[in-house]
């Protein structure tokens, strides 16, 4: 994983969107496209920054990919994040 390429994924609001969706649901790049106001090209761009993070994983279906959200990305973000924490955290 590499925390750089997952940063700037999460960073843009219409990755997070997508993100929020997968979690839901598989879907289709079409399906996608229905909750969004932006082309094919603008989509596929966003896609595979996600691809490259590892936050989603796709699957061909006959003539579809089907995306998939890949949860044990955030829960190495998260492990990430917990490392800070220690034994002496106070609020």
């Amino acid at each position: 994983m590499s925390l750089e390429k997952t940063f700037k994924a999460l960073a843009d609001k219409n990755r997070r969107e997508i993100l929020s969706l997968l979690k839901k649901n598989s879907l289709t790049a079409g399906e996608i496209s229905e909750h969004f106001d932006m082309t094919n090209a603008t989509l596929s761009y966003h896609l595979q920054i996600l691809k490259d993070a590892g936050l989603i994983f796709d699957e061909k279906d006959k003539n579809y990919r089907v995306y998939s959200m890949n949860a044990s990305v955030f829960e190495e973000v998260l492990a990430y994040f917990f490392e800070f924490k220690g034994d002496g955290y106070e609020k």
